[in-house]
C-alpha cells in the first residue's frame, strides 16, 4: 500500500508540493493534465490554490481529485 497525503502546498507554475504518512516531501506538477476535460478547470489558478486533503488525496472541491497513486508514483522527492 502506497503511503497517503497528509498535506499539500500549492506552487507557483501548477505543482504540488505533497507530503505523506511516510514523513516523504515530494513535488507533483499538474502541468500535463491540464489538458485532460476533468482537469481543466483548474487553469483558473484561483481554483488550483484551493487545493486540499480529502481522504488521503488532493482535491479541488467535490468534483475534482487526484489519484493517490499518481500522486505518489509521478513525483519527485524534495
Amino acid at each position: 500500500m502506497l503511503p497517503a497525503v497528509v498535506s499539500v502546498e500549492t506552487l507557483p507554475e501548477y505543482q504540488l508540493t505533497l507530503r505523506f504518512t511516510s514523513g516523504e516531501r515530494k513535488t507533483f506538477d499538474m502541468k500535463p493534465y491540464l489538458d485532460y476535460p476533468v482537469y481543466r478547470p483548474l487553469r483558473d489558478k484561483t481554483l488550483f490554490d484551493k487545493a486540499a486533503v480529502d481522504y488521503g488525496t488532493v482535491a479541488w472541491g467535490t468534483q475534482i481529485d487526484m489519484a493517490p497513486e499518481t500522486l505518489y508514483l509521478e513525483s519527485i522527492p524534495v
